[in-house]
């Protein structure tokens, strides 16, 4: 069965290969593409589920989305942000917690990760996923929060 996963940002699509990161760009975690969020000045943007299931992971930059096919997504909010110890993002739900594609995650501002001089970029990873199974949008395309970002087969 299909899965649609939803882009958890709106903004520009980019390959996992342009991503300037080793970990994501080497597909290391698994395939996935990535969206740079557009510019929105200092205020928080809400980070949502790319797909219904259960939040199988949160931390404050990234959460794990697992369904009842067993298939996981991965949403990582901007590079290195680990290293923020959770300052400027804001937890909306909570691990175990169950959740509907598009349901709000996590409130963050990419403005203000621009600003500590990391890199704001969302990589939207197919966990345990094959390559060859995941249809994504073009990189170059323009999508909003909720739009379909890959198919995954």
């Amino acid at each position: 069965m299909s899965l649609t996963v939803q882009s958890p940002v709106s903004g520009l699509v980019v390959a996992l290969d342009d991503v300037p990161d080793p970990v994501f760009a080497g597909k290391i975690v698994g395939p996935g593409v990535a969206v740079t969020p557009d510019p929105v000045s200092g205020d928080e943007v809400i980070a949502l589920a790319p797909i219904s299931g259960t939040i199988t992971k949160i931390h404050p930059h990234a959460y794990v989305i697992t369904n009842d096919d067993g298939r996981s997504v991965l949403v990582h909010l901007g590079l290195d942000t680990v290293g923020l110890g959770g300052s400027g993002f804001t937890l909306l739900a909570g691990e175990g917690e169950t959740i509907d594609a598009g349901s709000p995650v996590i409130s963050w501002s990419p403005a203000r990760i621009e600003a500590s001089g990391l890199n704001p970029i969302v990589p939207v990873i197919a966990l345990e996923g094959d390559e060859s199974d995941l249809e994504p949008v073009s990189p170059g395309c323009r999508v909003a929060a909720g739009d379909t970002l890959v198919t995954w087969t």
